[in-house]
């Protein structure tokens, strides 16, 4: 009895400090895989329960190859005492989401989505909130630590029967657009055109967006995408506070509604002294045209059609309240080529003035 209970202590001695060896590595893993790549508590809980089986059955083997020895064993204790093998650890269902602090708030990550923080400047004007955008984090050596929102313009239900307030001090639109001139309030996300092919806008700048959501990462931008489906619960107020508190600059894209193949543009700041000097806009406005010269210009240098100068003035919501260089760019209209050749065309524009935009 005294060589199989020496033995039987000498193996368990041995699984103790596998285990430790196993838990250590796992625990330097994890470290230096860093937060974006953390396993839940869903997670550790399954691994825990495949580990506890895995455990078992060396134990049953080594069990079998105990009662086979003959050789007398040493008691490593040196004396008679029996041991129990400690219970699976249970792992208590917890909450994966992290709060990060911002200059303009706290952005809730659950995991990669960012909702958007009722807290934040402007957000008691949003009406559509409950969806959540998602920020994607460049895995190039040459990261740049500089973040593009990419917004892919419509894509909400029930945003055009939602009404928002135009500017954040009340005041009347200064241009025409979507919604008139002299308006306070417009459809918190419109429903965009059709093509002429019938292809809705809304699934034509989810393309181009996931296209160069792709094409930034590559080149070390971090990308927070505002839409990646469908459908997105965020109305255009909600989508621009989440570019200003998690972003490093907003681009919104579009197709214009007209017929004519007319080339891209951006949607420049009205030279209207009351709008200029209202804040966001008094703040901002001349970070969003420079943004919107560079992205054209990043269009022209690879051979993408530019419609006139390559801007048109509009009052948007989009830069009423925008706090971080922002631009609605049109990448042309019903008539435009938007296959995937041409998309990717554009993409390699937009990503070409952006690094213009940073490199100034």
């Amino acid at each position: 009895m005294r060589q199989r209970g020496g033995a039987e202590r000498a193996k368990t001695v041995r699984m103790f400090f596998w285990k430790r060896g196993v838990l250590a590595a796992a625990m330097a893993a994890l470290i230096l895989s860093g937060c974006s790549e953390y396993e839940s508590s869903e997670e550790l809980r399954a691994q825990a329960g495949t580990e506890a089986q895995a455990d078992g059955e060396v134990q049953a083997a080594a069990e079998v190859r105990t009662s086979k020895q003959t050789e007398t064993g040493a008691d490593i204790s040196g004396r008679s005492q029996s041991r129990t093998r400690a219970a699976v650890p249970e792992f208590e269902t917890v909450s994966d989401r992290v709060y990060v602090n911002t200059e303009g708030g706290a952005i809730a990550e659950n995991g990669r989505q960012v909702l958007l923080d009722p807290n934040w400047d402007y957000a008691e004007f949003a009406k559509i909130t409950s969806g959540t955008a998602v920020l994607y984090q460049s895995q190039t050596a040459e990261r740049k630590n500089l973040t593009i929102c990419v917004n892919a313009g419509h894509g909400t239900k029930g945003g055009a029967s939602a009404k928002t307030q135009c500017h954040p001090d009340g005041s009347p639109k200064v241009t025409g657009g979507t919604t008139g001139a002299g308006a306070v309030t417009a459809a918190a996300v419109s429903g965009g055109m059709t093509f002429d092919d019938g292809t809705p806008e809304s699934s034509v700048t989810l393309s181009m967006a996931l296209i160069l959501k792709d094409k930034l990462l590559a080149k070390g931008y971090d990308v927070l995408m505002i839409r990646e489906t469908e459908d997105v619960q965020l109305d255009n107020i909600a989508r621009t506070l989440i570019a200003n508190n998690a972003s490093d600059c907003h681009i919104a894209l579009h197709w214009d509604s007209t017929s004519s193949n007319k080339g891209a543009f951006y949607m420049s700041v009205p030279n209207n002294a009351a709008y200029r000097n209202m804040e966001p806009v008094k703040s901002n406005w001349q970070k969003h045209n420079a943004l919107g010269e560079s992205l054209v210009a990043g269009l022209k240098e690879k051979g993408v059609k530019i419609f006139s100068g390559g801007s048109m003035e509009m009052d948007l919501t989009q830069t009423s309240y925008s706090t971080v260089p922002s631009v609605d760019i049109e990448l042309g209209d019903k008539a435009s080529d938007h296959s995937q050749a041409a998309l990717k065309q554009l993409a390699d524009g937009l990503a070409a003035g952006i690094d213009q935009y940073f490199a100034g």
